[in-house]
């Protein structure tokens, strides 16, 4: 990867629905060039692919926890299981394993206090080998969806 393929990757972390002759102006190439490389990055799995950043309070997700999760055990197939079910859970946007205590974070979203109680209680309480489940609020976002450096 080169200092152009970085070019490309930070403009369409700016806005993804460039064209490629847009593209290929912002970054100084001509189309085909610049096409052969976006092709060929995505090809390569640098960029996984395209989509529209909604705002959950438009969609009436105006609630936001991050929840630790510490499993009762960490053995192979409870760890599948868990993560497995916790596939399955809608309000889950991200979840990443973690090295020590907790064993899990989880970001959760909901329309309000009542449905997050709702789902940690009849979802995330119930998920395969969670000893303990702690919440903490969201209050706001100082830095979110920030491009990846060039």
């Amino acid at each position: 990867m080169d200092d152009v393929d970085r070019k490309i990757l930070a403009e369409l972390q700016q806005d993804g629905r460039l064209t490629v002759t847009e593209l290929a102006a912002r970054v100084r190439l001509s189309v085909s060039p610049c096409h052969r490389r976006l092709r060929e990055l995505e090809r390569a799995g640098a960029i996984s692919g395209y989509r529209a950043v909604v705002e959950p309070s438009a969609v009436g997700l105006n609630f936001e926890a991050l929840v630790f999760v510490t499993m009762r055990q960490e053995d192979r197939d409870t760890v599948a299981g868990f993560e497995r079910a916790l596939a399955e859970v809608e309000g889950v946007q991200e979840a990443q394993r973690l090295f020590g205590e907790p064993d899990y974070l989880l970001r959760v979203v909901a329309a309000d206090l009542t449905a997050y109680q709702q789902l940690y209680d009849e979802r995330l309480a119930t998920l395969p080998g969670v000893q303990r489940l702690t919440s903490t609020l969201v209050m706001k976002h100082v830095v979110k969806d920030r491009p990846l450096p060039a």
